[in-house]
């Protein structure tokens, strides 16, 4: 089949979305080589660039964004009809693309990815682990998960798991070290390991509660991350104090790794969800993932 201009836009599609020509040639099953010059044929017909291009990255300019958010979608559909049109009537394909928090890959998705994929194996799951709060529509995504406090009022959701708390806790050596903190005014004396979702915002205070009354501390420590993976390995080796939902170092508290600290100003919140656009906006293939999400949640109440 001859190169056609919708050969490059595709190409082009895949490199602006992976920021990366090596991981979009992976994608595409190309050399590198092929891939380049193929969005340099669609720059020339163009007559702007669409990329910039440096040792280590590759950026939209202007020209690139505005093709993408015009072209991205109707390229997507086409694909996608394309994938429709080989499969059996009935058979569910497609793509569910997830914007979900580190703290749901051993929660959830551990036992959800593989029963979906057994059951619907024609359809790919795109999981990005992100703990910032990400706007799943602007950011093309399907569904996410997150805190029942962080979903829009307008989408759908799912509970995923039970009631849990938000704790404090640290390594025996670091409170041995420190001592144990006994109010939340103590925290501003402690070593913290702080949570910074967005790369130019402050990092977030901790919330705790106790009756009535609630306290947001603005806590400080000697490292500061968006990775709850790394603040749970950190505060295990008792470099600073962790503030992070209980079930997701349950089997660190269990075992001693960690000890819960201000226990009686846990707050509880309501668990994970799994949030999506209404009914109107689901494809097949993301209400599949919902019943899979459904009949999972049920087995785990």
């Amino acid at each position: 089949m001859a190169h056609t201009p919708l050969n490059s836009l595709h190409a082009f599609l895949v490199v602006a979305r992976r920021c990366s020509y090596a991981a979009a040639a992976r994608e595409l099953g190309v050399s590198t080589s092929a891939l380049s010059q193929s969005v340099r044929q669609l720059e020339e017909r163009v007559g702007v660039p669409l990329l910039t291009r440096t040792s280590r990255s590759v950026a939209l300019t202007e020209a690139g964004h505005r093709l993408l958010d015009n072209a991205g979608p109707a390229i997507d559909q086409a694909l996608d009809a394309i994938k429709h049109a080989k499969t059996q009537r009935g058979e569910i394909t497609g793509r569910v693309r997830l914007t979900v928090p580190g703290a749901s890959v051993s929660l959830i998705l551990a036992e959800l990815i593989p029963r979906f994929v057994a059951k619907y194996p024609k359809v790919e799951v795109e999981a990005h682990v992100d703990d910032r709060l990400v706007n799943a529509v602007a950011g093309e995504f399907d569904a996410g998960i997150r805190l029942l406090e962080a979903i829009d009022q307008d989408m759908m959701h799912v509970r995923l798991t039970g009631p849990t708390r938000v704790v404090v806790a640290g390594a025996p050596s670091y409170l041995e070290r420190r001592g144990v903190p006994m109010k939340p005014a103590d925290l501003l004396a402690h070593d913290c390991l702080c949570i910074r979702r967005n790369a130019g915002g402050d990092p977030w205070a901790w919330e705790l509660e106790r009756g009535r009354r609630n306290w947001r501390v603005p806590v400080r420590g000697p490292v500061t991350t968006n990775d709850a993976e790394l603040m749970r390995v950190l505060a295990t080796a008792g470099v600073g104090l962790l503030y992070a939902l209980e079930d997701r170092i349950r089997d660190e508290l269990k075992s001693g790794a960690l000890r819960v600290v201000l226990e009686a100003y846990a707050p509880q919140v309501p668990g994970l969800y799994l949030y999506y656009p209404r009914a109107s906006q689901v494809s097949s293939a993301l209400k599949a993932f919902v019943e899979v999400a459904r009949a999972v949640a049920r087995t785990r109440s």
